[in-house]
C-alpha cells in the first residue's frame, strides 16, 4: 500500500518512508521512499546496523537500548536525529513509529514508519496560513467541486447568505442567484474547469436572503489543482461592489447630465422662433433624458399679448377655474405610437373634449391637477402614472425665465426605465429654465421686431408714389422672420417746378435702432429737399445730421468731455464704447437724385451707395458712373454731382444691396445679374419690377430689399410756357398778357384772373427787388405752376404790412390765393413760384372776410 501510492499523493508532501528490522537488529527491508529520505540505496542499507548507519556517535548507546526494547515487543514513537551517509553529512530530524512484528519463524522483528519532521512542519504551517486566509478573509471565499457544488465556504460568505460556513456545503449556484444569473455563473464555472483560464470581475446581480435590495457582486474564479496537477475544483472570491456600482452609476449619470447640458447649450436657442425653440428642447431631452416629452406655452404669449409679465395665467389660476389657455407647441416620443395616449397631464380642451391635448391644440389644466400646481407655484411636480402602468414616472416642470412662468414641459419615463431621481429633477429644472430663457428672448425679440417693422412700414411712402413726368413703381421686401428689421428706405419727394427727388438709402445695422435711425434720416432728407438744395448740398447736410445722431446727446462728435467739471458721463471708456456702438448704427449709404421733367435731366449725388442703373430704349442696362463718396456719418469729404440727360422712355432704377448681394453670390455677380434682368424695359413698369425680383435671388432673407424704378416721361412742349422779359415796367403787363393767352390755350379760363394777379405781383417784386433779366415760366401737369426767375440773391420774405403802408401785401396775397408758394436759389439768382390746383368743375372758393382783413 505504501509503495503503490500514486505520485502526488499526500505521502509525497509529508515525506513518509518505511523499513523493517530483523531479529538480529539489522535492516532487513528498505523502501524506495526511505532511500529518497535518507539518501541511501537499498543495496547499501539492507544488512546494516541502523544505529551505526544513521545515529551520531554520542547517541548510539541509547539507540541500541531502544532497539533492544523494540525487539522485545515494545512499541515506540519518538523523534530521532539522523545524518545522511556520504560526503554531504546532512542532518535531519525524523519522527519514527516502531511497531513490533514476527517473522515466519516466530522470531521478533520490527516495522518502522518514518516521517520527515521538517516537511511535516512546513505542511502544518501551510495549512495554518491557508486556514487564516480562507477563514479570516473579508471577502466571500467559496470552493466549488468538479460537480459545481460548494465544497467549502468561509464565514464572510455565510454572513451574506445566512447560516454557518458548514451549512453551505453541497449547495449549488441556483441556491443563491435567480435563474438567468445562475445559468450564467454555471456556464462560467464549466468554462474555467475545462480550460483552466481564470475569470476576473464577473459581474453578478442578486438579492441576499431576507432583503429585497438588489446587490451587485464581482467574482474572480480560478481552477484549483492537486499536487500532481489534477483539477480538483474551482475557487471563487466574491466582493460586494454594490456601493461601487451605485457610485459608478451616479458618476455616469452626472456625466450624462453634463453632456445633456452641454448639448442643450449648443442646440437650444439657435432660432428666435418660439415653436422651434420648444422642439429644440425636446430634441435634446428625448431619448437622452426621458422617453416622452411635451411642451405647452401660454396662448397669450404666442399671440403676442402685451399683458404685464407673468399675467398670462394669473386670472384663471387665482379664480380657481384652472390654468389659463395653453397651446401644445411640441411633443416627442422615443416609443412608437405611444405619445398620443400619454402626457395629458390632466389637460382639458376648451371645447369640452377630453383626452390628451393634440399638437397645436389649445387647452387648460384643472385647478388641482399637478400641471396646474406646477404652473401656479413655479415648482417641479410629480404627475401620477397612467392606469395601464405604461408611464410610471412623469415630471411637470414649469418653464421660468426671469421669474416669469412662460409654459410647462413634461418629461416622462416608461416602464423599464429608471424613475426620476433627485439629480434628474435638478436636470429637468435646468433644461426647462434654459429653454424658457430662450423662449422669453424670442418673445422679446418678436415684440421688438414687430415694433420695428411697424415703425419701418410707417416711414415708407404709402401706396404708389406719383410724380410729374415719371411713371414710378417700387418694391420693399423685408428679411425673413429670423432676420432683424433693417434700415433700408426709399422715398419720392415732390419739388417745386414739377421736379421730383428720388431717394434710396440703407442704414448700417439692424433692429429697432436701425429703423429709428432710418426714420430720422428720412425725415431729414424730406426737410432738406423742401429747402430745394442741390443734391450734393443735401447729402452734406444729411452727413452732419447722421454724425450728430451717432454721438451721445445728438451733438457733435468729441473725444473729450468739455469743461465745467460737472458729472456728464461715467467714464471716458464708457463714453467711447457707447459712441462706437451708436456710430455703427448711424452709418448709412444714400443716393439722392433730382429729376426735372421739363429738361429730362437728372442730377445725382451718392454717399457710398451702389450706382443707379439706366436703361435707354433699345440699349442694354448700364450702371451710371456716379462718384460713390463716403457713407453718411463719416464726414470730412465733399460729395460730387453728376447730371445726366435721359431719353424719353428710359428706365431709371435705384436699389439697395440686399437685391444684388447675398452670402452665396458676390456683389459683382449680383450687379451683372441685375443688369441682365433689366433687359426688357418696354414692358409695363410693374411687370419689370416683378421680373427683376423673380429673376434675382431675393428669397435669401439675409437683408431687406428696396427697389425704386422710374420711367422717364418728360413734360410735352405744349405743357410748358417759357418767356424772357426785359427789366422794364411794361414787362408787368406783358407778363399778364402772356399768362392769359397761355391759360386760354390750355382751357384754364377759370384760373386766368387769379394767375394774372399773382404773376403781376411776382414780376413787380422781381423788378423792384431783383436784378437782371426776368424769366416767366408756366408748367401744366397735375397742377399749374408759375415761376418767375431773376438774378437777384435776396430771397422774398412775407411780412405784416402796417396800416399806413401802401405796399408789402403782395406775398400775403400770393399765399392766400395759391395752393403753395415758395422760392429757391438757382446758379444765377433765385426763383419765386406759386402753384394752383387745376379746376375740377366746381366754382372756386372765395376768400373769407378774415382772410382779406389779415392783409391789413
Amino acid at each position: 500500500m505504501w509503495q503503490s501510492s500514486p505520485p502526488g499523493s499526500i505521502y509525497d508532501h509529508i515525506r513518509v518512508a518505511s523499513f523493517s528490522i530483523g531479529p538480529d537488529g539489522l535492516i532487513e527491508q528498505w523502501s524506495r521512499r526511505a532511500a529518497g529520505l535518507f539518501g541511501m540505496a537499498s543495496r547499501d542499507a539492507v544488512g546494516r546496523d541502523p544505529v551505526e548507519a544513521f545515529m551520531p556517535a554520542a547517541l548510539r548507546a541509547d539507540a541500541r537500548r531502544r532497539v533492544a526494547e523494540i525487539l522485545d515487543g515494545k512499541e515506540w514513537t519518538g523523534l530521532v536525529p539522523f545524518r545522511t551517509p556520504g560526503g554531504s553529512g546532512a542532518h535531519g530530524l525524523a519522527e519514527i513509529y516502531v511497531m513490533p512484528s514476527e517473522t515466519e519463524a516466530g522470531e521478533r522483528a520490527a516495522i518502522c514508519i518514518v516521517v520527515d519532521v521538517g516537511a511535516l512542519r512546513r505542511i502544518e504551517t501551510d495549512l495554518a496560513a491557508s486556514q487564516a486566509i480562507f477563514g479570516q478573509s473579508p471577502f466571500g471565499f467559496v470552493l466549488f467541486g468538479t460537480d459545481f457544488t460548494v465544497v467549502r465556504a468561509n464565514q464572510r460568505f455565510a454572513t451574506v447568505f445566512g447560516g454557518t460556513a458548514d451549512d453551505h456545503r453541497g449547495r449549488t449556484v441556483s441556491d443563491y442567484l435567480a435563474r438567468p444569473e445562475a445559468d450564467r455563473l454555471s456556464a462560467t464555472l464549466a468554462r474555467v474547469l475545462e480550460t483552466g483560464d481564470a475569470v476576473t470581475d464577473l459581474q453578478l446581480v442578486g438579492t441576499a436572503p431576507g432583503s429585497a435590495d438588489r446587490r451587485h457582486w464581482s467574482m474572480n474564479l480560478y481552477r484549483v489543482h492537486s499536487g500532481s496537477g489534477r483539477p480538483i475544483g474551482i475557487a471563487g472570491l466574491a466582493t460586494d461592489v454594490t456601493q461601487r456600482h451605485i457610485a459608478a452609476r451616479e458618476a455616469a449619470s452626472a456625466r450624462r447630465n453634463l453632456a445633456l447640458l452641454n448639448e442643450a447649450s449648443a442646440r437650444i436657442g439657435n432660432s428666435l422662433d418660439l415653436e422651434t425653440t420648444a422642439r429644440e428642447l425636446l430634441d435634446v431631452a428625448v431619448p437622452g433624458f426621458c422617453d416622452l416629452a411635451s411642451v405647452d406655452l401660454y396662448q397669450g404669449l404666442l399671440t403676442g399679448e402685451e399683458a404685464a409679465p407673468g399675467s398670462w395665467g394669473r386670472y384663471h389660476q387665482e379664480s380657481g377655474s384652472g390654468s389659463a389657455e395653453l397651446r401644445r407647441v411640441a411633443q416627442a416620443s422615443a416609443v412608437s405610437d405611444a405619445l398620443p395616449e400619454v402626457l395629458s397631464g390632466g389637460g382639458v380642451d376648451p371645447r369640452g373634449d377630453t383626452g390628451p391635448p393634440a399638437l397645436g391644440s389649445v387647452h387648460r389644466y384643472p385647478f388641482h391637477s399637478p400641471c396646474a400646481v406646477a404652473l401656479r407655484t413655479g415648482q417641479v411636480t410629480d404627475v401620477p402614472g397612467d392606469d395601464r402602468g405604461f408611464v410610471h414616472s412623469t415630471l411637470a416642470v414649469p418653464m421660468v425665465a426671469h421669474d416669469i412662468v412662460v409654459g410647462l414641459v413634461q418629461f416622462s419615463r416608461t416602464k423599464g426605465s429608471e424613475p426620476f431621481g433627485t439629480r434628474d429633477r435638478a436636470l429637468a429644472t435646468e433644461l426647462a429654465a434654459r429653454a424658457a430663457v430662450c423662449i422669453d428672448n424670442a418673445r422679446l425679440y418678436r415684440r421688438e421686431h414687430e415694433r420695428a417693422l411697424i415703425l419701418q412700414r410707417s416711414l415708407l411712402p404709402p401706396g404708389a408714389p406719383e410724380a410729374a413726368g415719371l411713371d414710378i413703381a417700387c418694391r420693399y421686401l423685408p428679411g425673413n422672420t429670423a432676420t432683424e428689421v433693417g434700415g433700408d428706405w426709399f422715398d419720392v419727394i415732390e419739388l417745386p417746378g414739377h421736379r421730383t427727388a428720388l431717394v434710396v438709402g440703407d442704414v448700417m445695422g439692424r433692429g429697432l435702432r436701425a429703423a429709428v435711425a432710418m426714420g430720422e434720416l428720412r425725415t431729414a432728407v424730406r426737410t432738406l429737399a423742401l429747402l430745394d438744395l442741390e443734391p450734393a448740398e443735401v447729402l452734406s447736410a444729411l452727413d452732419e445730421v447722421a454724425r450728430g445722431l451717432g454721438t451721445p446727446g445728438g451733438g457733435e462728435r468729441s473725444d473729450g468731455f468739455g469743461g465745467g467739471g460737472g458729472a456728464q458721463w461715467p467714464s471716458r471708456a464708457a463714453h467711447k464704447s457707447r459712441e462706437a456702438d451708436l456710430s455703427e448704427v448711424y452709418l448709412a449709404t444714400c443716393v439722392y437724385a433730382v429729376y426735372d421733367p421739363v429738361t429730362r435731366r437728372c442730377t445725382f449725388a451718392n454717399a457710398g451707395h451702389l450706382p443707379p442703373a439706366v436703361v435707354e430704349p433699345g440699349q442694354p442696362a448700364v450702371l451710371l458712373d456716379v462718384p460713390p463718396g463716403m457713407p453718411l456719418g463719416v464726414g470730412g469729404e465733399p460729395f460730387e454731382e453728376v447730371e445726366v440727360e435721359l431719353q424719353e422712355g428710359s428706365l431709371l432704377a435705384l436699389y439697395t444691396d440686399g437685391l444684388v448681394e447675398s452670402r452665396d453670390h458676390p456683389l459683382d455677380e449680383g450687379l451683372e445679374a441685375f443688369r441682365r434682368a433689366l433687359a426688357e424695359p418696354s414692358q409695363p413698369l410693374e411687370d419689370v419690377c416683378e421680373h427683376v425680383l423673380t429673376t434675382l435671388d431675393t428669397g435669401h432673407g439675409e437683408d431687406d430689399i428696396a427697389l425704386l424704378m422710374a420711367r422717364i416721361q418728360g413734360l410735352p412742349a405744349n405743357a410748358v410756357g417759357d418767356w424772357r422779359l426785359p427789366r422794364e415796367l411794361r414787362s408787368v403787363g406783358r407778363a399778364r398778357d402772356l399768362a392769359r393767352s397761355q391759360l386760354t390755350a390750355w382751357d384754364l379760363d377759370d384760373l386766368v384772373d387769379t394767375t394774372e394777379l399773382l404773376v403781376s405781383e411776382l414780376v413787380t417784386n422781381a423788378l423792384r427787388y431783383g436784378e437782371g433779366e426776368i424769366r416767366l415760366r408756366l408748367l401744366r401737369d397735375r397742377t399749374l405752376v408759375c415761376e418767375v426767375w431773376d438774378a437777384g440773391l435776396v430771397q422774398p420774405r412775407r411780412r405784416r404790412a402796417r396800416d399806413t403802408d401802401e405796399g408789402g401785401r403782395g406775398l400775403q396775397l400770393v399765399g392766400l390765393l395759391s395752393a403753395a408758394w415758395g422760392s429757391r436759389r438757382t446758379p444765377r439768382g433765385k426763383t419765386v413760384w406759386f402753384e394752383l390746383a387745376l379746376p375740377d368743375g366746381e366754382p372756386a372758393a372765395e376768400l373769407s372776410v378774415e382772410q382779406l382783413l389779415s392783409m391789413y
